[in-house]
């Protein structure tokens, strides 16, 4: 594996390949289903549907043109309950580096 790069904001495939690394790891160690995948999903859906780069961010850890790991903060409401940090996660090949 190559030396990693962090890319800030939507990249192509970044949505799918965020939802099965989350269903992968949260699957075998936590036992979580199909439930867990499509909230997953859809709470990226719904994110990327109204990003602004003002309030939110997203950034993805790619090595070698793979996406490797991802991590958000949702800025929506942070006025009022602070802002959310989502989607942390990374591939079991890049996870601890």
């Amino acid at each position: 594996m190559g030396r990693g790069e962090i890319v800030s904001g939507y990249i192509p495939g970044v949505i799918g390949r965020c939802v099965f690394l989350h269903g992968v790891y949260y699957g075998r160690e936590w036992g979580f289903g199909s439930y867990f995948e499509a909230k997953v999903a859809g709470g990226l859906s719904e994110f990327f549907s109204r990003f602004d780069p003002c309030r939110d961010g997203f950034w993805s850890y790619v090595t070698d043109g793979r996406i490797e790991g991802t991590v958000a903060i949702d800025g929506l409401g942070a006025m009022e309950r602070g802002a959310h940090l989502r989607w942390f996660i990374m591939s079991d090949e890049s996870r601890g580096k």
